[in-house]
This record gives C-alpha cells, structure tokens and sequence, in this order.
C-alpha cells in the first residue's frame, strides 16, 4: 500500500557534489552566482561546500569564500561536508556562513578504502568525535552512508549492514541519514524494498533518499523511494555530479527533472521549476557544454506547473 507523502524536501548538492566532479576550474564568481540563482527558486536547502584537501579536490579548495559571499534568502539552510576532524577545524572558522554539516561513511570496505583510505571502523570512530563537535556548535548534523545500495568492487551490500551504520550515525546525533546510490546501482524493487525497511526502522530521523543516473534509473528510483514514504531527496540542477572512485560512475537526477515529475504527480515542493530549468541553464553556459537532464531542453509540463 502506498505510503506516498503529499509534499517533499528536496536538497540541492549540486554546488559541491556536481561541482566536484568538473573537469575545468569553475571560478569563485560563477560559483557565487549560481548558488545565488538557486537560492532564488524556493530552495531551502543548497549543499554548498565540502573542507576536504584541496589537494584532493582542488575544486572545492575556495570553499571558505563560497560561504562568505553567497547572498541567499535567510530561510536558506547552507551545509558543508565534513570529512573528519580537521575538516570540521577548517570549516568552524567560517562557522557563521552555514547551518548544517554532514558526515559520510561508505557501506562497503573497498569503497570507503579508496574513497578516504580507511576501514569503516577507523571512519565510524571519527564519525562519532565529529558528530559530537558538530552538536556543540550548535549546527545540525546529517549522515551520509555511501554504497548504500551496492558497491563496484564488492557487489551487493546487505540492507542489514547499511541500516546498522545508520543506527550508529543517529546515536551519535545525527538527525538526518542520507543514503546514497553512489554508482547508480540501485533498482526500483530494491528501492521499495530499502526506504520501507528504513522509514520503519530509523524513525524519529529524517530519511534522505540521493540517487545516481548512471544506468538510467534514478527517477524511478525516487518515485518508488516516495512511494515507500521517502519525503526527503537530494538531486543536482543540470544531472551534474558523480563518483570519482570509479571513473564512469555519472551524474545525480537533475533537480529539474525530479521537480518536474513531482510536480505531475501533484506532490508539492514549494520550488519554482521554471527557476531551476534556467539555473541549470546558467550552469550550462558556464560550463560550456550541454548537459544531460531533460528539463533543459524541453522545459515544464504546463498544465503542471499550477500544482505546487
């Protein structure tokens, strides 16, 4: 029997998840802009950065000066990434600019080894000194587990073994558990399956639901995750982002066309989905090439549109 919600939260990630995976250097002032823009169509969360090495990811290394210019409406929640302790020290020098942090293992061994060259274990332990830190600052704290429906390297990920790494993560204080298709490996039965298994399991938490495109299936994903009693997504404007351990591993849904089969179904999101076609648009020209989503090209159902 369908559980669906009549609204939901979507997060935008694209700003430090899409962005991450770019190729060419996105200068600060494109960035601020384009955050600026989404900030504008009802959005009221945007992920906005991430203090892991610059190093690692050079592209995210003007973080810091991201927060400190972005200009969004005040109801608009900024979060961070955190990848461990000295992230958190970075990033609680701009600590005023941003409002949630998420910390993140992955369900797999292999995974989480060549993702942050640690054992779950090691990443869980720190996991729970940063979840501590991250609630003395008075910040929200979000939980991401990565892999969580299956991993390149080691195949199928058991349902027990990612519900338990969320068990942990909400006994550490995290309010809310993100559960990511890392490599887009999810299906729409086994997305059913999962999101009623961990609504009923993880409750007095706020379920996210991130799926990858990259075998075509995240917005049938989705739906069956909203179907099972999921209200909370996170997508990308323009299907930008990926994985970069293993290379191929493609975008998230585009924020534009999660809205738009939303909106269709009569499910309200309080975004403006002409809004967020033309930030992908932005994005586009920035970049400099065509994105994947299907929004930007054909635009809004309109006799849709009055729905949310």
């Amino acid at each position: 029997m369908s559980q669906r919600p009549s609204r939901v939260q979507i997060r935008e990630v694209g700003p430090r998840d899409g962005f991450q995976n770019e190729p060419e250097n996105i200068p600060t002032d494109d960035k601020v802009r384009l955050i600026n823009e989404l900030g504008r169509t009802g959005l009221k969360r945007i992920e906005v950065a991430s203090f892991v090495r610059p190093d690692v990811i050079p592209q995210l290394a003007d973080g810091a000066e991201v927060l400190r210019r972005v200009e969004v409406p005040d109801d608009v929640r900024l979060m961070t990434l955190i990848p461990n302790n000295r992230g958190l020290d970075n990033a609680l020098k701009v600590r005023d600019t941003f409002h949630e942090a998420a910390i993140f293992v992955s369900a797999s061994e292999t995974h989480n080894k060549k993702n942050v060259n640690r054992t779950v274990e090691e990443s869980m332990r720190e996991n729970a000194v940063v979840a501590r830190r991250i609630r003395e600052e008075g910040l929200d704290c979000a939980a991401v587990i990565a892999t969580s429906f299956g991993c390149p390297y080691e195949g199928e990920v058991k349902l027990d073994r990612v519900l338990e790494l969320a068990e942990r993560f909400a006994e550490a204080g995290a309010t809310e558990l993100g559960f990511g298709d890392t490599t887009g490996m999810a299906n729409p039965a086994y997305a059913s399956e999962f999101f009623s298994a961990a609504v009923e399991r993880l409750r007095g938490v706020e379920i996210t639901a991130h799926f990858h495109n990259t075998r075509g299936q995240g917005l049938a994903n989705a739906f069956a995750a909203l179907e099972a009693g999921c209200a909370s997504f996170e997508s990308s404007f323009g299907e930008l982002g990926g994985c970069p351990v293993p290379p191929g591993s493609t975008g998230n849904i585009a924020t534009e066309d999660l809205v738009s089969m939303f909106h269709e179904m009569g499910v309200e999101t309080g975004l403006s989905l002409p809004g967020v076609i033309d930030a992908a648009r932005s994005a586009q020209s920035v970049l400099g090439r065509k994105l994947t989503s299907h929004s930007i090209v054909a635009g809004p159902v309109e006799w849709a549109t009055t729905r949310s």
